[in-house]
């Protein structure tokens, strides 16, 4: 695929990004795309490797190698490089529905996946993929896909997050009639407010809802069910329902102080400070403001990259990120071979902010909270901080020291769905409060209950949960058709 000796022609090209002292100025997107002609110089680099590990969504010790949705990669590259856009995004839409998403916050398990990582560089698969579907849109090659029929059978799936739109998606083009209910005020779930604007812009989701709506899907927003609508009345009043709720469900912190005032949920920060600024270029301020505040995020992964990024902008006088693990290598080891993800150092684009400001990585690592200080109004004026050592599994508490904060977020993860959903429709949940199904199937323990993304599998990526919902319409379908026509993902 591409052009046979690209990977040794080529070197790789990112997309150029704004430098971090002028995109904290503002909340837009930071990464535009290569040209046509660059992209394809790219793309030209795809080597005709014989087992392209890229599209193999394979599991590798704990992480999946590839893309879990099996992009057709190296078609799509070899298509660039051929010049053939629109048949690259044909495609590219047969195994992902929104590739505009993907696109911009996948970790993409592809490229770290590519062969040619065992000589050099990875190909661009990412950046390839983003060009195809925003080439596709500039040209026009994405519209309305009306069924021709329909099948008078009506689907409710509950949540708007990655799962629920592409189950919406699926089970629309198939002629199935999809109203999905989402209980915050505009779409989307987990893209529209746990992932910063300048990470996905939110008109990109907008557009594709749109395209959606135009498509025959029904989308009612302030509909929180199982508490402001009744889950049996949807029971009641549809063929089939599909949970796409989420793992919205925050890990706690539990250490003393925790009831001081100023510390937040990495969630909740998230969320009000991207609805403030739709709702009102942030005039309202209704959201947790860090502006001139020193600023400690409990958590080391995305979510805590994305609050200091957020941070950043809002004007903190300091940020600094607690990782409770030890800082991973700059290189892959021995024991994590090729084509396994590779466990090393990340330095993401809010972390690169803090370092341009503040002159060092703002991540202590094998470091966490063992107390929360406040003052005697019960604000929060501090942590007593502890480091830690790590023998395999086994965590040793070390020596303690006090750092001043006033702003708290704690970005530890999600442990399962909030249970007043499940509880309304009477699936059973696991222990780690996920919608129990069984293994290999989305259906749940109540009939005609079906469940999807990180409500059934635990907090995941967005690739998984598009593949969730592309997997659970197909079962939905096959449930009410006696067969389905539906790609499963397999």
């Amino acid at each position: 695929m591409g052009k046979p000796t690209g990977f040794m022609d080529y070197e790789r090209q990112e997309c150029p990004v704004i430098p971090p002292q002028e995109r904290i100025k503002n909340w837009d997107e930071f990464k535009p795309l290569l040209s046509r002609e660059e992209q394809r110089t790219q793309a030209a680099r795809c080597m005709d490797c014989g087992v392209p590990f890229c599209q193999a969504g394979m599991m590798f010790g704990p992480a999946v190698s590839g893309c879990p949705l099996h992009n057709l990669i190296p078609e799509w590259n070899d298509l660039i490089y051929q010049g053939n856009w629109e048949q690259a995004y044909y495609r590219l839409r047969l195994t992902n529905n929104f590739p505009e998403f993907t696109g911009r916050v996948c970790p993409s398990p592809c490229e770290k996946a590519c062969c040619c990582n065992l000589t050099g560089e990875p190909v661009t698969c990412h950046n390839n993929e983003l060009a195809i579907i925003e080439n596709a849109f500039a040209v026009g090659l994405v519209k309305p896909r009306i069924p021709r029929t329909r099948t008078g059978k009506r689907i409710a799936i509950i949540g708007s997050g990655p799962s629920g739109l592409a189950a919406a998606d699926q089970l629309n083009r198939r002629g199935h009639e999809v109203t999905v209910y989402e209980r915050f005020d505009r779409p989307g779930g987990l893209l529209m407010y746990g992932i910063p604007n300048m990470k996905l812009d939110k008109q990109v989701i907008l557009r594709r809802i749109g395209l959606m709506e135009q498509e025959g899907v029904t989308f009612i927003c302030n509909a929180d069910v199982g508490n402001t609508v009744s889950a049996q009345d949807i029971l009641a009043d549809y063929d089939a329902v599909i949970l796409c709720c989420g793992a919205s469900n925050p890990r706690d912190l539990n250490a003393p102080g925790r009831d001081a005032d100023g510390i937040h949920f990495a969630v909740d920060y998230l969320r009000q400070n991207t609805k403030s600024l739709m709702d009102s270029g942030h005039t309202d301020g209704r959201y947790i403001n860090a502006k001139g505040k020193k600023v400690l995020v409990i958590g080391g992964g995305d979510t805590g990259n994305d609050c200091v990024g957020t941070a950043i902008r809002q004007g903190a006088a300091r940020v600094t990120q607690f990782e409770m693990m030890g800082k991973p290598p700059l290189e892959r080891l021995p024991s994590n071979p090729w084509p396994q993800w590779p466990n090393v150092l990340k330095t993401d684009y809010g972390q690169e902010e803090a370092i341009y400001l503040q002159g060092e990585d703002p991540r202590l690592y094998n470091t966490t909270v063992e107390e929360f200080r406040k003052d005697e109004n019960g604000k929060l004026i501090g942590v007593t901080a502890v480091n830690l050592k790590w023998e395999g599994r086994s965590m040793t508490k070390l020596d303690t020291y006090e750092l001043d904060a006033d702003l708290v977020l704690i970005a530890a993860g999600f442990l399962g769905c909030q249970s007043y959903v499940a509880e309304a429709f009477g699936v059973e949940q696991t222990p780690r409060t996920c919608v129990a199904t069984a293994e290999g199937s989305h259906q749940t323990s109540v009939p005609k209950v079906f469940a999807a993304g990180d409500m059934r599998r635990g907090q995941s990526l967005v690739v998984w949960g598009i593949r969730e919902g592309r997997e659970a319409a197909h079962e939905v379908d096959t449930y009410l058709m006696g067969y389905s026509n539906l790609d499963p993902v397999e």
